[in-house]
């Protein structure tokens, strides 16, 4: 069933490096197929290990086939196994990897159901468009699966892939890093500074994504943004422009937002054409879509302001996009985790006095806020240390018919726990909210 995976891992010494989500996919899946191997788990926190009881492997481990490592030395670990299944979380930028092979969940994958994947990848718009080409071809009647940094490890959903089955797998940097497989269909969308806190480098992040196209085979196809041909035309041939196709969509009647998302919509189209499809059968599925939370979401309107949720933003590129989709933004929420991302594209946007009150939080934030001080913008610059200030300040700012928009451009973990907690207690504020004056 998995015989590519089974061979490569089969007598080894295997550890498991990070024991998230995806690390307990891996373990689960090693228990059941390789049952006889020696295993270990290293995270550096070993409150991770105390679901163990739970996934029911009290056996294995009195067998003293199973090791636990963690602590701040967790890494050290790796000599002492013949392959590690790295898990997307854990960082090596720092580490000396030389001569340890390195594989994941998605390298194994990819081996193994190759022809079988469309893989999506970018910076930002990934899961709207994994999302967008999973509905477009389930409401075309194939066997769609969809799996990977959407929530759903691909160890989970191999058993269920049939001959006929597609793929559908988003893939994030973390996820690209060790992979020398690439699937049948790579869309890439776009690359952006991010996630320079796990890379080191922009270049490291942009090779990175890179990968997703490096390892395709002749017959492969690539889906490409025009502004990724130079870094592509040495790595693949085939490929397809998503940014210059034109398809004859109603945009008024798509379910989201944006030149950025119309850019999504053609390479979901793209990429299915090129698994055989016409696009031209999927083109009425795109307005029975129903776009993902946290990404440019009309919240509502309430107390005669209305909220868009675009938690989601995380770079100054996703921000820019989603203040010129709007036109009309009266206060935007900016800021949280400094990734030392470069914000000028921001700043240069914002400088131009086109939205009247920026409230900005976390270092990223008074970063941001600096830098527009010293261009002297002639806008409101606020500084709030929580989202429920930052309802404080519009409440008593705030008139009937503005709008309001969080699209931070930068992370969440300074507060939160990722950028869907972010978002969520944004709706939950926004939706009890009043002006001053009608309280």
């Amino acid at each position: 069933m998995f015989d590519s995976i089974l061979n490569r891992l089969q007598d080894k010494r295997v550890l498991v490096l990070g024991f998230g989500r995806e690390g307990k996919s891996t373990l689960r899946f090693l228990q059941k197929y390789l049952p006889d191997n020696e295993i270990g788990v290293a995270d550096k926190n070993a409150a991770a290990f105390a679901e163990f009881q739970n996934l029911q492997l009290a056996e294995l481990v009195e067998s003293s086939q199973l090791h636990f490592h963690s602590g701040d030395d967790y890494l050290q670990n790796i000599y002492d196994y013949d392959i590690v299944i790295k898990t997307p979380g854990i960082s090596l930028k720092d580490f000396d990897v030389k001569g340890i092979e390195i594989t994941s969940q998605t390298d194994l994958f990819l081996g193994e159901f190759h022809r079988q994947t469309i893989g999506i990848s970018g910076t930002k718009g990934k899961s709207t468009t994994t999302s967008l080409i999973y509905h477009l071809l389930k409401s075309a009647g194939k066997d769609a699966i969809l799996t990977g940094n959407i929530g759903i490890p691909c160890f989970d959903v191999m058993e269920g892939i049939k001959p006929d089955s597609i793929v559908v797998y988003e893939l994030s940097a973390h996820q690209l890093e060790y992979v020398h497989n690439g699937p049948k269909v790579g869309v890439l969308l776009n690359v952006f500074e991010e996630h320079l806190d796990h890379f080191g480098t922009f270049e490291r992040y942009k090779n990175a994504k890179l990968n997703l196209l490096r390892f395709m085979q002749e017959d492969d196809f690539a889906v490409i943004h025009d502004s990724l041909l130079d870094d592509v035309l040495p790595l693949f041939v085939n490929q397809a422009v998503f940014s210059t196709m034109n398809f004859d969509v109603d945009e008024s009647r798509l379910p989201i937002l944006g030149e950025h998302n119309l850019l999504n919509v053609k390479a979901a189209l793209c990429a299915c054409s090129a698994f055989g499809i016409d696009e031209r059968e999927l083109i009425p599925y795109l307005y029975t879509f129903k776009p993902l939370e946290h990404r440019l979401e009309r919240v509502g309107t309430f107390g005669g302001v209305t909220f868009f949720n675009d938690s989601i933003s995380t770079i100054p590129q996703a921000a820019i996009a989603a203040c010129k989709t709007l036109k009309k933004v009266d206060f935007l929420l900016l800021g949280g985790f400094d990734r030392d991302i470069d914000y000028t594209p921001l700043i240069d946007f914002l400088s131009q006095g086109i939205v009247p009150n920026l409230l900005f939080t976390g270092k990223a934030g008074e970063r941001m806020m600096a830098a527009l001080k010293d261009r002297g913008v002639a806008v409101a610059l606020v500084p709030y240390a929580s989202m429920d200030e930052a309802f404080a300040y519009l409440s008593a700012h705030a008139e009937s018919g503005d709008v309001c928009l969080l699209s931070p451009a930068a992370s969440s973990y300074d507060q939160y726990r990722n950028f869907e907690e972010r978002g969520r207690k944004f709706k939950v504020l926004a939706e009890g909210f009043v002006l001053s004056n009608q309280k």
